[in-house]
């Protein structure tokens, strides 16, 4: 059997009935809990008084029934049939051995107000046995009171008997309308009282259990928040010994995990994402950088394949250029595979290095390469201890070496360059402080961002041979990235340019992979290349 198009399916065992929310849920057991005990303690109190009323009549007919026993005049009254009967409200007779309706001597004005009493029920309240010889409730078969209803049906009476010698028998009665009247409006107050504790209770135990729920509610607006994407919400702490407090702090710890594995995921997907882009630009550089010296090895073959140079002197110089353009290529591909090595984590053997040993090298290779040029080393005066780092000497020295050719290489012949070590101490001593300044030209802002570029050069007008490959910073930004310090650039046009490395004493440990000695993955340059 098929449902029309488009109706929702019907649920097995018909329509499912709403949902009561948990608030309302609660305050309803509650006071269902509440009414079943006041029904249970009215019933038991109604009880224990009526029974303690009936009781207490009891014990008021015995003592009714001895004193009259002493006074004669009743037996008298009895013996002669009860010619007057006294209008009481309470109940007295008399029964003759032989007869057997009693001989009312007061009680009610109309005899269907009068207890029905047999000849059963009256051997069965007095000590007499004759009256069909059954025993009476009393504990062990003793006679004792009875409840018995008028002849009308209408009211109840509490009797009692004793027999006198001779086998006269006195009957006591008492009217059980007022007991009853005392117990229907105890029963009246006590479901007064119980309404009234309902209500109360039901206000109270709705704003108790509102306010106990508020932190859940406090759940879903977070919950519905998460939802919509706002992982930084949180649910207000709550008081830890509670429930809801301690489900607060669960929800907040989960919350935090969430958001931290969703931020990894986001930076991972955007790492993913700028490597591609930084791999395709990449590849397109490294293309665009290695044609030029193939086209001028190439175009340099085909002249001399065609013979349009002839004179000896003619070829050597061909073949110098032929070899120098070589020569470039040949280093280009050497910084390509050495970016190539960075990014596939190859491992650092590391050793103590001590840098001013690596910058005291580094000069005096500059000052062989440029003897005019003023260049020095300088130990700055923060410097508590031995400047020594634990890395990769030979990739430590090619951080020194690039940015010392970097600055031969970009300002003019005698513009100083200076090579100063010191300490960070701001950060307590624990870094180390490379700077190489020069009193160059400067870089533009635009200029300097993107120093660190891979293939980017400030001066795109430079001849390629003082231009270099491109590749030099991007090399010295990797390889102080996997040693677990950073490089910045402090320049402007006209006042110079320095370049300031940091690096940790006790070598790349803070750094993803530093631990077993390998470049972080993923590392390039912050934004750089040479200018």
């Amino acid at each position: 059997m098929s449902t029309a198009t488009g109706s929702p399916p019907v649920p097995r065992g018909g329509p499912r009935p709403p949902r009561v929310p948990l608030r309302i849920t609660l305050v309803a057991l509650l006071l269902v809990l509440v009414a079943v005990a006041l029904v249970a303690t009215g019933l038991a109190a109604t009880s224990l008084l009526k029974r303690y009323l009936v009781q207490q009549q009891d014990e008021q007919l015995q003592s009714s029934l001895r004193g009259m026993v002493e006074q004669e005049n009743y037996v008298t009254a009895c013996l002669l049939g009860g010619r007057q009967r006294y209008v009481t409200p309470n109940y007295l007779a008399c029964v003759v051995p032989g007869d057997e309706e009693p001989v009312v001597l007061s009680g009610p004005r109309s005899d269907d107000d009068l207890p029905e009493l047999d000849a059963g029920t009256v051997a069965a309240i007095s000590e007499d046995p004759g009256y069909g010889g059954r025993p009476g409730p009393g504990p062990g078969g003793e006679p004792g009171a009875r409840t018995v209803a008028s002849e009308d049906g209408d009211t109840y009476w509490r009797v009692t008997g004793e027999t006198l010698p001779g086998g006269l028998v006195l009957v006591a009665g008492g009217d059980l309308d007022r007991d009853d009247k005392v117990i229907g409006r105890l029963v009246a107050i006590e479901v007064v009282v119980g309404l009234v504790v309902l209500v109360a209770l039901g206000l109270a135990g709705h704003a108790l259990v509102r306010s106990s729920l508020r932190p859940l509610v406090a759940v879903e607006r977070t919950a519905q928040a998460i939802a919509a994407g706002d992982l930084s919400q949180r649910v207000p702490a709550g008081d830890g010994r509670t429930e809801v407090g301690r489900l607060s702090q669960a929800l907040n710890g989960m919350l935090a995990r969430i958001e931290s594995a969703f931020r990894a995921q986001q930076r991972s997907e955007e790492q993913a994402r700028a490597s591609e882009e930084r791999m395709r630009r990449f590849v397109a550089d490294a293309s665009h950088e290695l044609r030029t010296p193939l086209t001028s090895i190439r175009g340099f073959a085909e002249l001399y394949r065609q013979g349009a140079v002839g004179s000896p002197e003619e070829t050597a110089r061909l073949m110098q250029r032929i070899e120098s353009e070589g020569s470039r290529m040949g280093v280009l591909v050497e910084d390509l595979l050495q970016l190539a090595r960075l990014d596939q984590q190859r491992p650092l053997s590391l050793t103590p290095v001590d840098l001013a040993e690596v910058a005291d090298d580094a000069v005096h290779d500059a000052r062989v390469l440029q003897p005019d040029r003023p260049v020095t080393v300088h130990l700055d005066d923060s410097l508590t201890e031995v400047p020594v780092v634990l890395g990769d000497e030979a990739r430590l020295r090619q951080v020194v070496g690039n940015l010392v050719t970097n600055a031969l290489v970009h300002t003019p012949p005698t513009a100083p360059v200076t090579v100063s070590i010191g300490e960070d101490t701001s950060g307590g001593g624990d870094r180390v402080v490379l700077r190489v300044a020069d009193e160059g030209p400067g870089m533009a802002p635009a200029d300097a961002a993107r120093a660190f570029e891979r293939f980017y050069r400030a001066d795109a007008s430079r001849s390629r041979v003082a231009g270099g490959t491109g590749l030099g910073l991007s090399i010295v930004a990797a390889l102080v990235a996997a040693h677990g310090g950073d490089v910045a650039l402090d320049t402007a046009p006209g006042r110079g340019s320095t370049f300031t490395v940091r690096l940790p004493r006790s070598g790349p440990d803070g750094v993803p992979g530093g631990v077993d000695g390998q470049v972080p993955a993923g590392v390039d340059v912050p934004s750089a290349g040479d200018s």
